[in-house]
């Protein structure tokens, strides 16, 4: 975070904004780039952070000073979000198209779900493929991992494919547990996480 703050400062720059990094094994962290506005992430930070970067950047633009300082940021808990998307992963990810039957999102205790689905939207094959983002947070990883799962599971759309099978999936990876994964997990994992859908629907269609 210190060197997210120098790299701002550095560069006066007076907005919201992302700056990445990526870690290596031996603790070595490389700076990636800056994206200078909200990413879709952001309520990962604000879950934690208990900000509402929204309302901080409206704050900016309108010339007003931040409502809080830098030493009053406390980050608490661990938080995950993961983001729903209008695609069929068994089919390499192909996106799909139609009219939502039936949709029901997940609720509870530090548990949101920032969408624009409603029983009978139509979902277009003319713009992103995202449907929205469920985030959660919990006291450890373990926990907050669990309660995604919880989320997942009560989530509930119908009339079109969603990745949602694929991410649960995830969330019961050793590795992924562990926190012990890199940019080589998706690769690795891939056919097993499709093997296990498939025998999961199987399932269910008998």
């Amino acid at each position: 975070m210190e060197a997210a703050i120098k790299a701002a400062i550095a560069s006066n720059y007076q907005n919201a904004g992302t700056v990445e990094f990526i870690l290596d094994r031996e603790g070595n962290y490389y700076f990636i780039e800056m994206n200078t506005r909200l990413q879709v992430e952001h309520p990962v930070t604000e879950m934690i952070a208990g900000v509402d970067l929204v309302k901080e950047q409206l704050r900016i633009a309108a010339g007003l000073k931040l409502g809080f300082r830098q030493e009053d940021i406390k980050l608490d808990g661990y938080a995950i979000e993961v983001r729903v998307n209008s695609e069929d992963p068994v089919q390499n990810f192909m996106p799909s198209t139609g009219t939502i039957e039936f949709f029901f999102g997940p609720g509870g205790f530090n548990t949101r779900f920032d969408t624009y689905l409603f029983n009978g939207v139509t979902i277009s094959p003319y713009y992103d493929s995202m449907l929205g983002k469920i985030i959660v947070k919990g006291a450890t990883r373990l926990e907050a991992i669990r309660k995604m799962r919880r989320a997942i599971e009560e989530t509930i759309i119908y009339g079109i494919n969603t990745n949602l099978a694929y991410q649960y999936s995830i969330l019961h990876v050793g590795e992924f547990i562990r926190g012990d994964y890199d940019t080589g997990f998706i690769p690795k994992y891939h056919d097993e996480i499709i093997e296990w859908i498939n025998q999961i629907e199987e399932t269910d269609e008998r």
